[in-house]
């Protein structure tokens, strides 16, 4: 349980920054005057977490033997992000906005440097059937930081001022800094595998490798598309809810709020049935169960709309997305190289990321020409479409393709695993 409580504060610790960018920024931004326009080009600060595969070779590469392969980086970015957060409570208005952007710009590249390094530890830490576990503290640790970030620490700052803001996060990351001091990083790897490369191209070699088997590419192609649908229709729902006559006040509390604590349940179910079930099929059921949730979004533009409709299918959507997230986590982090987990599964991450933007970018073009039903039904149909993606991936076992010596490296090869529902025979000596 240990291992999960770290795991968890450290998601949380890195979810502060970026819930503050997404959903207090723009409130910060355009409350001290600033144009609709700068608004929109400071999202452009959280460019760190897109590009962060870029160094993270560098991150499962290089550290002291003293602090622990990731502990090496995990305290340094704690600092940065503390330093950024109490220079940012220093920041006075009259400087302008352009130094609060920087420290904010900064406080993401930690972050995202910090993700790359915590998420190499959950991979080194935790054994096969614990990573459903490992996940909800991932991703349950990492919203309830945004809503710190983003939401309760913004409530506050109406009686408190945007100053103690930054000096309450800097609290909370001086705490977690604290506590990750303390703790002492384990050193051998819960999924065994050799020390961490001894040059940086051994890592892009290993990463390379690891790419080009066929089961990667199915995988490669499932993480880049599983969620083009849903972002479609997560970007056009609330405009859809307004269009329809709801309040802010009650989109608010509906889908920002109650909608959260659903995610947040099905997180928690996600991960429990991925450590029971297995991964595959968890992340199968959890996906139709998403696809339906979009078509039922598409009932709603249909046959309209009202109170216990729209609080019935946002719940229930916020629920399935839950599941759905943490289960595909787990996933990708049981098919990543261990040797090379903070890079392989930065790459994997990275992919996950990119592959919604299209959805999102031209969600709105889609639904000028054609109404929210035409959007939401497309969004439905490409979700059930790439659930057939699952085929060939059940199909193309992790390990088929490796080295005898790279196969042997998987924890409980010699026993003979079950992998989802397969069982992966030892290799012969």
């Amino acid at each position: 349980m240990r291992r999960f409580g770290i795991l968890g504060l450290l998601y949380f610790v890195q979810g502060l920054p970026f819930g503050f960018q997404t959903t207090a920024l723009p409130v910060y931004l355009r409350s001290e005057g600033a144009s609709l326009a700068a608004v929109g080009f400071a999202s452009a600060l959280s460019l760190p977490w897109m590009l962060k595969a870029l160094w993270a070779p560098a991150v499962d590469r290089y550290h002291s033997p003293r602090w622990g392969r990731r502990r090496s980086w995990i305290l340094p970015m704690q600092v940065g992000l503390f330093l950024a957060c109490v220079a940012a409570a220093n920041v006075s208005p009259d400087e302008g906005l352009l130094p609060l952007l920087i420290l904010v710009g900064a406080m993401n590249l930690f972050a995202a440097t910090m993700d790359i390094a915590v998420d190499g530890l959950a991979i080194d830490l935790l054994e096969e059937h614990e990573l459903g576990h490992g996940n909800i503290a991932q991703v349950v640790g990492y919203k309830v930081g945004m809503i710190t970030g983003g939401g309760l620490l913004v409530w506050a700052t109406e009686s408190l001022g945007w100053s103690a803001l930054f000096w309450a996060m800097a609290g909370l990351v001086l705490v977690a800094s604290v506590l990750t001091l303390l703790w002492r990083e384990p050193q051998e790897r819960a999924r065994g595998g050799s020390e961490a490369p001894a040059h940086l191209k051994d890592v892009l070699g290993l990463l390379a490798r690891a790419l080009r088997s066929r089961s990667s590419s199915w995988l490669l192609v499932f993480i880049g598309t599983y969620k083009l649908g849903e972002i479609m229709a997560d970007v056009m729902f609330k405009p859809f809810l307004v269009d329809s006559g709801y309040s802010p006040a009650q989109i608010g509390l509906w889908v920002g709020t109650w909608g959260m604590g659903f995610s947040l349940a099905g997180s928690f179910l996600g991960g429990m049935l991925a450590s029971r079930v297995g991964l595959l099929r968890v992340v199968f059921i959890a996906a139709v169960a998403r696809a339906v949730a979009v078509a039922m979004e598409a009932w709603l533009a249909f046959a309209g709309t009202s109170d216990a409709s729209v609080i019935g299918v946002t719940a229930y959507e916020h629920f399935a997305g839950g599941a759905l997230t943490t289960a595909m986590f787990a996933l990708m982090m049981s098919r990543v190289d261990v040797r090379i987990g903070a890079t392989h599964y930065t790459l994997l991450a990275t992919i996950e990321v990119l592959g919604k933007l299209p959805g999102a970018w031209f969600s709105g073009v889609i639904a000028e020409h054609f109404g929210y039903s035409g959007l939401f039904s497309l969004a439905a149909a490409l979700s059930f479409a790439f659930l057939f993606l699952l085929i060939p991936l059940s199909r193309a076992p992790k390990d088929a393709e490796l080295e005898p010596e790279d196969a042997i490296r998987r924890e409980g090869k010699a026993e003979g695993v079950v992998d989802g529902e397969r069982e992966v025979e030892p290799e012969p000596e």
